[in-house]
């Protein structure tokens, strides 16, 4: 039986239409699909896959086993913890008070935004910079995330706003005197607007 910690990790794949800048880090395993650009000083972690059309901007930190669908700008200001997935399409922003006429474009004009391990941002979502997206929380495709969003909350809409929360496994918590057990076995419990496992 081969386990995770036992398998040989294979080097990184770039696919010949893609762009990776040196000097910029790729872990192994990680793909990089069709007409992608990763930009120099990036570092992106083990096992990734970054779908086509992907843009990783300089010095972004993209953590382990992070999927990256097609069509996502990765912008300088954003960090993407472990096993992060970001659906099609969906957005990042980086500047706070974007102007054509007065330009923002050096580190010190980017606002941090960090989605931490495990969460899910669903297709065509948008999650304006400065937020905290929590661990394992789910964004639903086509929503708009104006605010920090709670570890393992499930949140959708346009401003998003929190609507149940969901298991590490994905699937949507039901809760009975703040106590749930999800169908995977995982247990939480919810104290006011929060929810933790047990």
């Amino acid at each position: 039986m081969t386990t995770l910690a036992s398998r040989r990790s294979s080097p990184a794949f770039v696919h010949e239409s893609a762009y990776v800048d040196d000097p910029s880090s790729l872990g192994d395993g990680t793909k990089v699909w069709h007409f992608s650009h990763v930009m120099a000083g990036a570092r992106i972690g083990c096992n990734c896959s970054i779908g086509q059309n992907v843009f990783v901007a300089a010095n972004v930190t993209i953590g382990d086993n992070v999927k990256i669908q097609n069509n996502v700008s990765v912008y300088e200001g954003v960090v993407l913890e472990d096993e992060v997935f970001c659906g099609p399409s969906m957005v990042f922003t980086n500047v706070a008070t974007p102007r054509s006429g007065t330009p923002r474009n050096t580190s010190a004009d980017y606002v941090r935004t960090l989605v931490e391990r495990g969460a899910t941002i669903g297709a065509n979502a948008t999650i304006v910079c400065g937020h905290t997206i929590g661990r394992y929380a789910f964004v639903g495709a086509g929503s708009v995330v104006t605010k920090d969003v709670p570890a393992y909350a499930l949140v959708y809409g346009n401003p998003a706003r929190v609507q149940g929360f969901a298991c590490s496994c994905g699937l949507r918590l039901r809760f009975r005197d703040d106590r749930a057990t999800c169908e995977c076995g995982a247990r939480f419990e919810k104290s006011d607007c929060s929810v933790r496992p047990v």
